[in-house]
């Protein structure tokens, strides 16, 4: 295969151009356990993007959320399954398996997880890594974002993949916790989740304390924190 049928095609960076998509990748998923298509086939590779929050509704909730919050929260997420559906769509009529990853999605009320973390998809396409909040942290936004994840067949330069934490000693999400779920570990890949996070500690206060937005599934104060979001402050003023 030659180095130039992997670089994205034109009509690929101009739909994410056209739906104002600027931080995108491609990801390498060959060694992971990806979900399977309707005639059994696992997808290699997936397509990544981040969604940018409202800065100034993510910087009103260091003390908890609000319903500013959850209405972004919401809103964000249907854009992305939007967004997810739309480029299934294109991919395959060019030829090519795809099947988009829903935004927020527990599969696995047990586990309380979805079918595949965004966040891999992200971090092998090079996005951003995974914070002491257990979120993707990118340069340009933070973790004031929200993932989308089209899972696909087609062979596109991927990442390079992010495989370290870029948090430093900072610990301000951990000690901002209400749930005191931050355990303070630094990020690598393959570190188990329960090694950051502890996911049934998390979700219970939410549910105890914020049930109030979509049931307790909204707080944000660790992400709130982050200096990398609140950088995003520093670098222009909210244009909504």
């Amino acid at each position: 295969m030659s180095d130039s049928s992997k670089i994205a095609p034109l009509w690929l960076t101009e739909w994410m151009a056209v739906h104002k998509i600027t931080l995108w990748g491609a990801a390498d998923l060959r060694d992971f356990s990806t979900p399977r298509d309707e005639t059994g086939q696992r997808f290699p590779f997936a397509l990544s993007w981040a969604i940018p929050m409202n800065p100034q509704i993510m910087v009103s909730i260091q003390n908890g959320p609000n319903q500013a919050y959850a209405d972004e929260y919401a809103s964000v997420n249907n854009r992305i399954n939007e967004l997810s559906g739309s480029l299934a769509v294109e991919i395959k009529a060019r030829g090519f398996r795809a099947e988009p990853l829903a935004a927020s999605d527990r599969t696995d009320p047990v586990n309380i997880k979805g079918d595949f973390p965004h966040k891999t998809a992200a971090t092998r396409a090079g996005l951003g890594w995974v914070g002491r909040h257990c979120q993707l942290i990118t340069r340009p936004f933070g973790s004031w974002i929200r993932l989308g994840t089209v899972f696909n067949d087609i062979a596109l330069q991927s990442g390079p993949a992010i495989e370290r934490s870029f948090c430093g000693r900072c610990t301000r999400c951990v000690e901002a916790c209400p749930a005191k779920a931050l355990k303070g570990s630094a990020w690598h890949p393959g570190v188990p989740r329960e090694e950051i996070l502890d996911v049934r500690a998390c979700d219970q206060w939410k549910k105890e304390h914020y049930f109030q937005y979509h049931k307790g599934h909204n707080c944000g104060i660790c992400s709130a924190v982050c200096p990398y979001g609140l950088n995003v402050l520093k670098k222009k003023p909210d244009k909504t």
